[in-house]
């Protein structure tokens, strides 16, 4: 049986300030189609955005069937994964840790998908990630910014 196609997906996330304007950009790649996403927040976090673009990537998706590389030049984001880190949070109930809520929007997709997580370095010429970066960019600089409603400032 021949192996099934790759879903390739990348992410990057941006923020103006941390905290400040952020967004997050998705591109996804499977055989000859392609789909681009990015959407705008008032106030949030780099690492925020770095991780809501892997999920809204994945929520995007419309099958399970096929594996899925998630390509991101978080280490945030892909040592959570790829370390370890977020199966210890999880059995430690997240104590001291930012970014629960998405961190548990995470898991089920975890879950419903065979995931592999690549780092990328970012700003380094790859094609993908600086597409995704120009529209976190973008979308942290636009008119219609949402505010984030997981965003908690540290007083």
């Amino acid at each position: 049986m021949a192996a099934k196609q790759t879903i390739k997906l990348y992410t990057d996330g941006a923020a103006k300030g941390n905290p400040g304007p952020g967004g997050y950009g998705v591109v996804l790649k499977f055989g000859n189609h392609y789909r681009e996403l990015s959407e705008g927040f008032k106030e949030t976090t780099n690492n925020r955005m770095e991780l809501l673009a892997v999920i809204k990537g994945l929520e995007a998706l419309k099958t399970n069937e096929h594996p899925v590389a998630i390509y991101s030049d978080s280490k945030y984001v892909v040592d959570a994964i790829n370390k370890g880190w977020l199966r210890k949070w999880v059995k430690t109930g997240f104590k001291k840790k930012k970014n629960i809520d998405l961190w548990q929007r995470l898991l089920p997709l975890q879950e419903r998908f065979d995931l592999s997580f690549h780092w990328v370095k970012g700003h380094a010429g790859h094609a993908e990630n600086e597409r995704c970066d120009q529209l976190a960019v973008e979308a942290a600089e636009g008119n219609n910014l949402k505010a984030d409603e997981g965003f908690i400032r540290n007083s």
